[in-house]
């Protein structure tokens, strides 16, 4: 994300959730007053470590119903990208399983219960913090995976080193579909280039570059779907926005159980 926010002094951060304070001229999907949120303009500074940050209206939501803002702050980002990796990427279905590391993670937790929303059997290994993500469909062969299941997606929000394991224990040409970052610079996909010694299916796998996007729909589903509750949100702990520094060094040790939330006001 460096090349994306310029040098430094820059505001940090996408997710955000808060109340309306004024619309621009043609907005109706939104009023002043309303509790919404979202992650504006990612992957371009949104700034949403502050009192305020503008955007679009249709790249918010109304925010969760029986949710705090703290909770709801935690979602979009995390969130969309797990809906977007299955729902769009993976096009996962009903009756098929999928393999999620991480489960425990920001994204993990939240792709492990729309994963189940989706009507798929999930399987959630225990495995490193969450550092990188990437989707894949094939044949697997894996202690972690049942021996029945002839078509596995493998969904990986960890480090280069697990999606370097996950990668070559498949053993059947395969649909890679890395979710980030666009850039194709990443460790792990190398592993999943054509013709690479590395990679799966012996040069028959196909990678595409995946990045979540802003969208407002989307977070309206999630939003649904976490007011009643078939979604739930897990917050380890909430940092004044003073202590922002504390709440990076806390995630950087790799222990971190769902999602940190940073709060403008006590």
């Amino acid at each position: 994300m460096a090349g994306v926010l310029g040098e430094p002094p820059f505001v940090l951060g996408w997710d955000v959730s808060g109340v309306v304070e004024a619309v621009g001229f043609g907005v109706h999907t939104l009023n002043a007053g309303d509790e919404v949120f979202g992650m504006p303009w990612f992957p371009r500074r949104a700034g949403a470590y502050a009192e305020y940050v503008t955007a679009p209206s249709r790249q918010f939501a109304r925010k969760p119903a029986g949710v705090g803002h703290d909770a709801a702050a935690a979602v979009p980002l995390a969130a969309l990208t797990a809906w977007q990796t299955l729902e769009d990427a993976a096009e996962l279905r009903a009756g098929q399983r999928v393999l999620v590391h991480a489960a425990a993670g920001g994204v993990g937790h939240f792709a492990v219960q729309i994963a189940h929303h989706l009507g798929a059997h999930v399987i959630a290994p225990r495995a490193p913090p969450s550092t990188t993500g990437c989707v894949n469909s094939a044949p697997t062969r894996s202690s972690t995976t049942p021996r029945s299941a002839s078509r596995t997606w493998s969904v990986t929000w960890t480090s280069s080193s697990t999606w370097s394991a996950t990668a070559t224990t498949t053993t059947a040409p395969a649909r890679w579909r890395p979710c980030a970052p666009a850039d194709c610079s990443s460790p792990y996909l190398p592993a999943c280039r054509p013709n690479s010694s590395n990679g799966p299916g012996s040069g028959a796998a196909r990678a595409t570059a995946y990045l979540v996007e802003p969208d407002g729909h989307a977070l309206g589903e999630i939003a649904r779907l976490i007011g009643s509750d078939a979604l739930s949100v897990e917050v380890e702990e909430v940092f004044l926005l003073e202590d922002a520094a504390a709440a990076h060094r806390h995630i950087e040790s790799g222990r971190t159980r769902g999602k940190l939330v940073l709060r403008v006001a006590p």
